[in-house]
């Protein structure tokens, strides 16, 4: 690159898959800020766009506090379950918690260029999202196959696009990036796997409702043995025994192996100026109630690459 010192750089940042892991962007982003640091081109994939549309939007802050007081109850009564629309979960309770948290706001309207990546269910093209409403192009960007039904956008069905490109360097390049910030959180993803979950207390809860619903008018002997199924069924995704995977364990060891070798083709062919990896092996796929943990490693991967941020931005160019 040949930019002058006096020139204003566009500093892009593209926010990778990881689900649960992906709190480690909250923490990335503000030492970052720290730093001097506030990239105005944000490309997120999967829980990157969760918390790159946040991020865009100016509500960052206000998803780091809601993020670190989640608990695993709160979480399981995020669970929308259907075996009859393509994802064990719908993820319309969240997404409509989150709109009427935050609101809605079109992309066009909000402080920072931003798009999200997600892949065509039909035809398996990588679709970049830049237009329309926020959180439309979120909830179609982390529709994890099998567990997060997917999303109908323009017409076309949309699911998570980690399948295809877990860290979006290209979408930040095409949106007008002169350097690249690539937060990878699949670096060290093969050392563990999925959560083991307390499977009563997601029994309980999948069972709790503030209204009366189907099954609790249903007659009781019927409504205990719907029950009972349920139950059954949240346990087998779930369990874990040294014998023999859980269902669960292996679709998150899948989209792990996946994913890691996906990021690692991806990057090669298209390198980013910087590249931060948070170590967050210890977390699984759906431990979205460790955020602290995740939001903290964030802010060390940064203070790990601090010299070469240094060297690649803070000395060369001026923000």
């Amino acid at each position: 690159m040949n930019h002058k010192v006096d020139e204003k750089l566009k500093v892009g940042i593209a926010l990778g898959s990881g689900s649960a892991r992906g709190w480690a962007h909250i923490g990335v982003l503000q030492a970052l800020k720290e730093l001097g640091i506030e990239p105005d081109i944000v490309a997120g994939c999967s829980i990157g766009a969760f918390v790159g549309a946040a991020y865009a939007s100016d509500q960052l802050d206000v998803l780091e506090e809601w993020s670190k007081t989640l608990t695993w109850k709160e979480i399981i009564g995020f669970f929308d379950l259907s075996l009859s629309k393509g994802g064990l979960i719908q993820g319309e309770k969240l997404f409509n918690f989150i709109r009427e948290k935050s609101g809605d706001p079109d992309i066009n309207s909000i402080s920072k260029k931003f798009g999200a990546v997600a892949t065509e269910l039909d035809t398996g093209r990588e679709i970049w999202i830049k237009d329309g409403l926020l959180f439309d192009s979120v909830r179609a960007s982390v529709a994890l196959p099998g567990l997060i039904a997917p999303s109908k956008y323009k017409n076309k069905w949309l699911i998570d696009g980690g399948l295809i490109n877990p860290v979006p360097v290209s979408l930040c390049r095409a949106m007008g990036a002169d350097v690249v910030i690539a937060v990878n959180l699949n670096g060290d993803l093969m050392k563990k796997t999925a959560k083991t979950v307390e499977l009563n207390a997601i029994a309980t809860e999948l069972n709790k409702s503030d209204e009366p619903s189907f099954f609790e008018r249903l007659s009781t002997p019927l409504k205990l043995e719907i029950d009972k199924q349920k139950n059954i069924l949240i346990a087998k995704l779930f369990a874990q025994n040294d014998k023999t995977p859980s269902i669960f364990d292996v679709m998150a060891s899948s989209i792990n192996i996946m994913q890691d070798r996906i990021t690692r083709s991806r990057m090669a062919g298209d390198v980013p100026e910087i590249i931060l990896s948070p170590k967050l092996s210890q977390l699984g796929l759906m431990e979205f109630d460790k955020a602290e943990i995740a939001i903290e490693e964030g802010r060390a991967s940064v203070g790990r690459a601090k010299a070469a941020i240094k060297e690649m931005l803070i000395e060369n160019y001026s923000f």
